[in-house]
């Protein structure tokens, strides 16, 4: 009796995130959550930002994604609290682990003083490419054209403007490697 139980309630937790993807995908037409996506906070999507996000991915707290690129998660990700400004692409790849922080691949204004009130020009946005099993820490930035490499671990509130080789832990704002993960 209690094995039919459990199972009757897994049935149901089953059901509930299933639901839960089907209104997110009927909120935001640009939206495309493959079966299997666990949504245990909640998603925001601002702009015209296409957003597709592979199964066994685990979504935590708010996860707020704006622009008006291309935004591709992996299989078996976490994504837990995190901004997501996408004006060009951002790449999360397979089995990362993204904490509260900041991905954005966009100055979003012009740097040239006599260009800064105007529409922002084609260098202020470049790609951001997270290969398998990275995890970016809580409070950390991830600036435009940055690669990050597998394996690789950026730590509590570090600022990354260069790309990072795989393996590695960096900190800090300028980025540094720490250490090497083999």
């Amino acid at each position: 009796m209690l094995t039919e139980d459990y199972s009757n309630l897994k049935r149901l937790i089953y059901l509930f995130f299933e639901i839960k993807r089907w209104f997110y995908q009927f909120q935001y037409p640009n939206l495309t959550l493959e079966k299997g996506v666990l949504i245990k906070g909640s998603i925001k999507i601002e702009g015209s930002v296409k957003v597709n996000i592979e199964t066994g991915t685990r979504i935590s707290k708010q996860v707020k994604i704006f622009g008006g690129g291309e935004v591709v998660v992996g299989r078996n990700v976490s994504l837990n609290g995190c901004w997501i400004g996408c004006q060009c692409s951002v790449l999360i790849s397979d089995d990362c682990l993204i904490s509260d922080c900041y991905l954005l691949d966009s100055d979003y204004h012009n740097l040239e003083p006599h260009l800064r009130h105007s529409h922002a020009g084609p260098k202020v946005s470049a790609p951001i490419v997270l290969k398998p099993n990275v995890w970016v820490g809580a409070n950390a930035t991830v600036m435009k054209g940055v690669h990050i490499g597998e394996n690789s671990v950026v730590g509590l509130g570090s600022v990354v403007r260069e790309t990072v080789p795989a393996n590695v832990v960096v900190i800090g704002n300028p980025q540094q490697i720490l250490k090497s993960l083999k």
